[in-house]
């Protein structure tokens, strides 16, 4: 099997330094406002350097609201299984369900035994982890009567109460290489956790054809285990290797493993807030939409080697539409880059701000000339702001479709889902690549973001980005009313009214939203050197 059909997730791996911890904490904070599905720590608790990573977790999980975490992987020597179930449980109780349990046999055994654990050969990490999963699923089964007993070779619980059950079906992935690990993992476990850098050409196939036996002999379905993938790369402008080149090429290179390996999460090793950016803003919609694609037409490719493999077609660049030259020609001299203009025309009776109140920036120095580099910046910006004006115009047609009957509310509502608008739940999209992220009043991490710049450069300048972000709350509400709205339309045919006030609302707010930011900040992105 090539493809086992599971949802696409896309992570990142942060490596949980305890040199500066606001920043360790504040990029798995973007990692959710970039809009990742998961972030992971590695599990060292030998490594001075390091946070301890339950400590972290659970840090990171107060600081967010909607991403998942992980340890990648649990260093289970040195966690007992009986205590580290009730963390898991607990901290996915106080998660809402956010917590997964990447585990491990154990490595570093010289560390490890300086800790106080036991050292143990491969064969006895492979049994000893065994007896570990039986554990914390036992603890989890908090219905079932009686307590825990189990004595193992490694672990013994003799009677130890059960629960608290966690807030979900919380999956184990192990990270596995070797066979018996491999069969584990196709006998017991909801995933397979390995790092790309670790293995070899072929690896992949090899290790899911002993993970599929594994499941099929114990009864299971190979498809009971995802295949998550630990991956690094460098985004480049030209293709200099595997996962080193464009986002273009990352997009073929993730929905070629995707489609012909299976891997259905990929976990992004970086601490560079501009490789998350690119990975959750450009990657990770392409591919989704790539093996969806090929998905629908039920045409994956089946296992082969790589070096038969019929190279997938080179995609289209996640972009928005190019730059009109007559609104944002960049050239020197003075300042050629002009915002959209609002039109005025208001499609709803409902307001949900008063456009008068909006404070203005400074007015700008006639005499000052601007180098091309300059004005690159607004001009992006409004290139990407014409990227979601085009999405809300396919927002528009998906509900007439819905009215005609060619599409049904649940088919309009995925496609929504799947906008850029809607890729990054606290905002409207990645703006840009490195430089325009649209930031929350309390998740920021300050230093690397937009309004934050713009405020320390030209202090006068702070209501407005005061207001911008104010107006980012309002439109994410918005957006959260059409979604509604399509909710309650597939229950009840006769709200399509409703349905097309609410998108005639998000229209409003919208489009007058883009044009006062793109007036108010594409010439003081220019003046103030922000690109």
């Amino acid at each position: 099997m090539s493809d086992y059909g599971h949802d696409l997730v896309f992570g990142s791996f942060v490596t949980p330094s305890g040199g500066n911890p606001d920043r360790t904490v504040g990029v798995a904070v973007l990692a959710e406002q970039v809009g990742l599905d998961l972030v992971t720590f590695q599990d060292h608790p030998y490594q001075p350097a390091f946070l301890d990573t339950w400590t972290l977790l659970s840090f990171v999980a107060a600081r967010t609201s909607r991403v998942r975490v992980a340890a990648n992987v649990t260093n289970l020597p040195l966690r007992p299984p009986a205590v580290l179930a009730r963390s898991v449980a607990s901290l996915d109780l106080l998660s809402g369900g956010r917590v997964s349990l990447g585990l491990g046999a154990g490595a570093f055994w010289d560390a490890i035994e300086a800790m106080g654990g036991r050292r143990l050969t491969p064969g006895q990490g492979v049994r000893a982890l065994e007896e570990a999963i039986e554990i914390i699923r036992q603890l989890w089964d908090a219905e079932a009567r009686g307590g825990v007993r189990i004595d193992g070779e490694f672990y013994r619980v003799m009677g130890a109460k059960r629960g608290p059950a966690p807030a979900h079906a919380v999956p184990i992935w192990l990270g596995a290489y070797k066979p018996r690990m491999l069969q584990l993992t196709g006998r017991r476990a909801d995933g397979w956790l390995p790092s790309l850098s670790y293995l070899q050409p072929g690896d992949l196939a090899k290790g899911n054809a002993i993970i599929d036996e594994a499941a099929q002999q114990a009864g299971r379905s190979p498809q009971d285990v995802r295949r998550l993938l630990n991956i690094a790369g460098q985004f480049s402008a030209v293709g200099r290797g595997a996962l080193n080149g464009p986002a273009a090429q990352w997009v073929q290179e993730l929905t070629e493993l995707a489609l012909g390996e299976g891997v259905s999460a990929f976990i992004l090793a970086s601490d560079d807030p501009d490789d998350l950016r690119r990975f959750a803003g450009e990657v990770a919609p392409a591919v989704r939409e790539l093996v969806a694609a090929e998905r629908d037409r039920g045409a994956a490719p089946e296992r082969e080697p790589a070096s038969e493999r019929t190279p997938a077609p080179e995609p289209e660049p996640v972009a928005a539409p190019p730059v009109r030259p007559s609104r944002a020609t960049v050239t020197g001299g003075a300042f050629a880059v002009v915002p959209t203009p609002d039109d005025g025309v208001r499609r709803s009776d409902q307001q949900v701000w008063d456009e008068s109140a909006r404070p203005t920036a400074p007015v700008p120095d006639p005499n000052r000339t601007y180098t091309p580099h300059e004005q690159a910046t607004g001009a992006h910006l409004v290139q990407i702001h014409d990227g979601l004006r085009a999405e809300l115009a396919q927002i528009h047609d998906l509900i007439e479709q819905v009215a005609a009957g060619e599409i049904d509310a649940g088919a309009a509502r995925s496609h929504i889902n799947t906008m850029t608008m809607r890729q990054n739940r606290w905002t409207l999209g990645v703006y840009c690549e490195s430089y325009c992220r649209i930031v929350t009043t309390h998740h920021t991490i300050e230093d690397q973001s937009l309004f934050p710049r713009l405020r320390a450069r030209d202090p006068r300048l702070g209501p407005v980005v005061d207001r911008l972000e104010q107006e980012h709350h309002v439109i994410h509400d918005v957006l959260e009313g059409v979604d509604q709205a399509l909710v309650a339309y597939v229950g009840s045919p006769d709200g399509l009214a409703e349905l097309r006030a609410a998108v005639d609302l998000l229209t409003d707010a919208l489009l007058s939203h883009l044009s006062y930011e793109e007036r108010e900040l594409v010439e003081p992105l220019a003046r103030l050197g922000i690109g």
